[in-house]
């Protein structure tokens, strides 16, 4: 019996984004047919791609591109608690991630704050980095400081490349292909991998031993650069812990839009199964997809059925502290 599920790189698309963005995003959901219709809607339809995907708890995000946006942060975090907080089904089967200002460091720990302690958020997901700049820095130390002692995850999300980044991806090709590399080909992924080794770098994870970091697509290339980057980041300090130690303790990752058995016999090989979340990325990706894939792993003999019950909720449950609902 397929186990109910639990996915974590789920988005939807707030009334409160700024006039001066809706291009942007027209242009990147204008792709793939009926995104824009799944990513507005948090209510009957949304539930209904669940159902079809068996997904029996969401914890929803906002896309990427509010980072230099306070204002649309903080209302679109009151429009998801809101639904949140619904009396119907919704109150059980939805839960929220924050999105956070990260080009305000100042105001993207407050917020962060604020959608713990008062919306009764789960954690935050936020842009990989805003406009080229990674996370890091002394000012973003608050940031960090306010996760651990909250006891939440931060998922670090993909988003698109900056002006300056933007050029690296251009070639003898098409537009097409510059931007497909520069995101869901290859760039973002490469670029969230680069941030967590940043973070590492800086020291973040000595200061900070209980920080919990979430990243998706089947660890964002880390799992199989894995042995590596710890041969080689022995030369980048010294740090209290190794970071494959910082790999096994402060690192989850999702399975989110990578539908092959092949990158996760990998992660099983390198990584505690008690970090291994399922996800799907919807709306960008279709839920029944992800069921397929729970399906394919389910025959493939990887895991025991406990194991496919801790990856499909058990896991969640336990990083989020949630629960799957009797429906």
């Amino acid at each position: 019996m397929t186990p109910p599920l639990i996915t974590l790189e789920e988005h939807f698309f707030s009334s409160a984004v700024p006039e001066c963005l809706k291009p942007k995003y027209s242009e990147q959901l204008k792709h793939i047919d009926g995104v824009y219709d799944k990513a507005v809607d948090l209510g009957a339809l949304r539930l209904r791609d669940m159902d079809a995907g068996g997904v029996a708890l969401q914890v929803i995000s906002h896309v990427p591109g509010l980072s230099d946006h306070p204002v649309a942060c903080h209302a679109a975090n009151d429009q998801l608690a809101g639904v949140i907080k619904a009396k119907d089904q919704r109150r059980s089967r939805f839960a929220g991630f924050a999105v956070a200002p990260m080009g305000h460091p100042v105001q993207a720990t407050a917020e962060l704050r604020r959608a713990i302690t008062e919306l009764g958020f789960v954690g935050a997901l936020v842009d990989n980095h805003h406009n080229g700049k990674f996370f890091d820095g002394p000012e973003y130390e608050p940031f960090w400081a306010a996760a651990e002692e909250l006891d939440v995850p931060i998922y670090l999300h993909p988003t698109w490349a900056s002006e300056d980044m933007a050029p690296h991806y251009q070639g003898n090709f098409t537009q097409g292909a510059a931007m497909g590399m520069a995101s869901s080909g290859l760039g973002w992924h490469t670029e969230t991998a680069l941030h967590v080794l940043r973070l590492f770098a800086s020291g973040l994870f000595d200061r900070h031993p209980k920080l919990k970091i979430i990243i998706g697509h089947m660890g964002e290339t880390i799992p199989f650069m894995l042995e590596r980057i710890q041969v080689l980041s022995r030369r980048w300090g010294d740090f209290q812990r190794d970071f494959k130690t910082v790999y096994d303790e402060n690192i989850w990752i999702t399975t989110s839009g990578v539908w092959s058995l092949n990158p996760l016999r990998c992660i099983l090989a390198n990584t505690k199964l008690d970090h291994i979340l399922y996800s799907v990325d919807y709306p960008f990706q279709k839920n029944e997809i992800g069921l397929e894939w729970i399906h394919d792993l389910e025959k493939s003999g990887l895991v025991s059925k406990e194991e496919l019950d801790a990856i499909a909720h058990g896991n969640a449950e336990k990083l989020l502290r949630v629960q799957v609902p009797k429906l």
